[in-house]
C-alpha cells in the first residue's frame, strides 16, 4: 500500500547532526532513505543476512546520496537516512564515510510503527524493508518500495524531484 497522501510521523527522531528531528515539521521538501543496516569493519553482518534479498545495499544508497547531496540541496531538497539502528552506531558510520546529511534513528520504532513500515528478522532483530519517501510540508509525495538497485535511488529521486520543480 502506498503511503502518498499520508503525512509524516509527528514524532521526534535522534539525528547524528545532533539534537532530534520531526520529520512531519521539515518546511519544505526533504527525502527519507529508510535502509535496513549499515555495516562495520570488523563486525560481522547479523546471522542470515546474506541469504535476504535486498538486505545488503544500505553503504552504497547512503553513499549515493553523499554524491548528489549538493544537486538535492540546489533543489531546496532535504535528505535523511532512516534505520532502527542506535544513534551511536549511525553516528559510527556517518564519520567514517563523511555524510553531509543526517541519519536519524528510529530505535525507538516510533517514526516505523507511526507509517506501519514493514520490518525482517535477521539474527533476532529487525531491520526495517527499504523504501525511500519524499515529503513536502510533512505531507508524502513519493513512496519508493521497489529501490534496486540502491545504488541507484538517489539519482531516481533527484530526477523526479528536478521534473516537478
Amino acid at each position: 500500500m502506498t503511503l502518498e497522501g499520508t503525512m509524516m510521523p509527528d514524532v521526534t527522531l535522534p539525528a547524528t547532526g545532533g539534537g532530534f528531528t520531526n520529520p512531519r515539521r521539515i518546511k519544505g521538501r526533504a527525502v527519507y532513505f529508510i535502509y535496513p543496516y549499515t555495516g562495520r569493519p570488523g563486525v560481522p553482518d547479523p546471522e542470515g543476512w546474506d541469504q535476504i534479498k535486498g538486505a545488503h545495499g544500505s553503504t552504497p544508497q547512503a553513499l549515493s546520496y553523499s554524491k548528489a547531496y549538493e544537486d538535492f540541496i540546489l533543489n531546496n531538497v532535504r535528505v535523511f537516512g532512516v534505520s532502527l539502528q542506535d544513534s551511536a552506531w549511525q553516528l559510527e558510520f556517518v564519520s567514517r564515510t563523511a555524510l553531509p546529511f543526517p541519519l536519524l534513528s528510529d530505535a525507538a520504532r516510533q517514526f516505523s510503527t507511526g507509517l506501519s513500515l514493514q520490518t525482517f528478522p535477521a539474527g533476532n532483530r529487525d531491520f526495517l524493508h527499504r523504501r525511500t519517501l519524499v515529503a513536502s510540508e510533512g505531507a508524502i509525495i513519493l513512496d519508493r518500495t521497489d529501490v534496486s538497485p540502491p545504488e541507484s535511488d538517489a539519482a531516481l529521486v533527484l530526477t523526479w524531484l528536478e521534473e516537478r520543480t
